[in-house]
């Protein structure tokens, strides 16, 4: 069986910035949260508000 994959190219030396960063690891502004919480509520809403509603 051989190995098809090449693990020669991934190499990862420390300190080295990378173009590409993770979420947990970005920075965000009180606007964003804000947002979110905005988007979470409405979401809440419409899934459990308007079926207790109608019911």
């Amino acid at each position: 069986m051989s190995d098809d994959h090449d693990h020669g190219h991934d190499e990862h030396h420390e300190g080295e910035q990378e173009g590409r960063v993770t979420s947990p690891m970005q920075e965000f502004s009180m606007s964003q949260v804000t947002t979110g919480l905005l988007v979470f509520v409405v979401g809440l809403v419409v899934t459990f508000g308007i079926p207790l509603a109608l019911a």
